[in-house]
């Protein structure tokens, strides 16, 4: 435990302004998703690579991947689609479509599950929320984690091209599936 407590005092001395000038908008952000940031998230702190990379060494901190998935295109009758793999931080929890600024009921029970799951169900266990640079599903999710009671919520803006900028490694994962 007392490596995650250095890492998450380092991720306090970390924090960094991404975007300036972006202000949080009042509720959640819809289209487009791919655009600038704000670099404040009100109740988390926003983190860099470096804190990000730092929290995932300790091995003790959940990462969210609220990346959307890519919806099956209509296709004609008996042609094979296969789904492009998703590439995340290894051992992250790929919670898709979950950063949209409006969800249904049942997608936002799904995030319910995925975050209950990546904490163990303790609302102050820290998590790290991340999708791709600019991108408003990660900022949406992460403020629905804040807003579902949970305390320690870290908002990681650069995500997966930011990791791999760093040269660190990325895992295909599959979508959460609860009680799976």
């Amino acid at each position: 435990m007392r490596r995650a407590a250095l890492a998450l005092a380092l991720c306090c001395a970390a924090v960094a302004p991404v975007c300036a000038g972006v202000p949080e908008p009042e509720g959640y952000r819809g289209e487009p998703y791919q655009a600038e940031v704000p670099d404040t998230l009100a109740g988390a702190e926003v983190i860099g690579d470096e804190a990000a990379h730092a929290l995932w060494l300790t091995g003790v901190v959940g990462f969210v991947d609220a990346l959307p998935r890519a919806p099956k295109p209509e296709l004609p009758a008996g042609t094979v689609w296969h789904e492009a793999p998703h590439d995340s931080i290894p051992g992250a929890l790929w919670l898709p479509n979950t950063g949209y600024a409006d969800l249904a009921p049942e997608t936002l029970d799904y995030l319910r599950a995925g975050l209950e799951a990546v904490t163990q169900g303790d609302p102050t266990a820290p998590l790290v929320v991340f999708c791709k640079r600019d991108c408003w599903m990660s900022w949406n999710a992460a403020r629905r984690a804040v807003e579902l009671g949970y305390t320690r919520v870290f908002w990681y803006p650069r995500g997966v091209d930011g990791w791999a900028e760093n040269g660190w490694s990325l895992e295909t994962v599959q979508p959460f599936q609860p009680g799976g």
